[in-house]
């Protein structure tokens, strides 16, 4: 967050680079910054003849190259974004000659996601020394909630540890996904305020009591009433409950049990770092420790991966949802 900071201060004072190669994992700041520069760096009399939305796969490198050796027209500069510029992939390198000598007034923006170039390519290297590369990596789980505060305290809103914690555990790392939610929660709650649990699962279309995350919890606490509620609640409403994500997520689960079994330092701060969750949680995992023995949990990771593989229709005979997820259970608790 800090180098994009940078890269945005740079461009409010003028120090604007001929060619921004934005790539990587991490869609979200690639979007953020192309969004800025598409924003503010022409005023809106100048965007309608000098700024170009051009898309990766409806273009060649030849024609991005063409239309950024074109002159802007009654200003300093025009601005080409190439957007989801990865579909370019097999050619992306052609930049590397107008990388060496790049228009000054053209400022040319790739946005190159999910991938990155080899930096061991002369044309990054090119781009390297006369424009600007960013690569906009995945946080990692246990990074995201620290990544929800800044993002909040930025906009005058503070969340409760239980709320912070429950958004990574339903939403993963997948920033944009994160981002919308929290736009959603900001326009019902007033600026200063705390985002807490309640609004979560009121404002987020998470059941307070029917959710993955209460079925972990059902499970490593060998809650076996509530687990059985929880499962007849998604047979009951499959499209907000796809099986193939329950059964992924708690296969994560019992692989971060199996992860803590294996631990010698069970420093709670140690403990939350390699399983990559929040402190917050440690407790609840503490209680599957105990619970599950480390055979058991490695005969429960075999039985989720059957139990996924049928989810997928191969070798089942077509098992009903609320069948698979009950033979989940059944192996589970027995």
């Amino acid at each position: 967050m800090d180098e994009i900071v940078k890269i945005v201060n740079d461009i409010k004072a003028g120090n604007i680079k001929p060619i921004y190669f934005l790539m990587g994992e991490e869609p979200y700041y690639i979007d953020k910054l192309s969004d800025y520069i598409e924003d503010n760096i022409l005023s809106e009399e100048e965007k309608g003849f000098n700024q170009t939305i051009l898309y990766g796969r409806d273009v060649t490198i030849d024609d991005v190259i063409g239309t950024a050796k074109r002159y802007p027209m009654m200003a300093e500069r025009q601005v080409v974004i190439v957007k989801e510029a990865q579909d370019l992939s097999r050619t992306i390198e052609n930049i590397e000659k107008y990388a060496e000598n790049p228009m000054e007034s053209t400022v040319l923006v790739f946005c190159y996601k999910y991938k990155t170039l080899d930096k061991r390519k002369k044309a990054l290297k090119n781009i390297v020394k006369t424009g600007l590369v960013y690569e906009s990596k995945k946080l990692y789980e246990n990074q995201v909630g620290q990544w929800i505060t800044r993002v909040l305290q930025g906009k005058g809103y503070t969340i409760e540890a239980k709320a912070n914690a429950m958004l990574v555990e339903f939403l993963g790392n997948d920033l944009s996904k994160i981002n919308n939610e929290l736009e959603k929660l900001q326009i019902i709650s007033p600026k200063g305020s705390l985002i807490s649990a309640k609004n979560i699962e009121e404002n987020i279309g998470f059941s307070k009591d029917f959710n993955v995350f209460e079925l972990q919890n059902a499970i490593g606490s060998k809650n076996q009433v509530k687990a059985y509620q929880i499962v007849q609640y998604f047979s009951d409403n499959p499209k907000d409950n796809p099986m193939v994500v329950t059964t992924s997520l708690i296969f994560s689960y019992f692989i971060k049990v199996l992860k803590y079994h294996g631990l010698k330092d069970r420093n709670p701060v140690n403990v939350a770092k390699v399983l990559g969750v929040s402190p917050f949680f440690i407790k609840d995992y503490d209680v599957a420790l105990k619970n599950y023995p480390m055979k058991k949990v490695s005969s429960i990771v075999n039985t989720l991966r059957d139990i996924d593989v049928k989810s997928k229709g191969v070798g089942a005979n077509a098992l009903p949802t609320h069948d698979l997820l009950k033979e989940m259970l059944v192996k589970i608790f027995n």
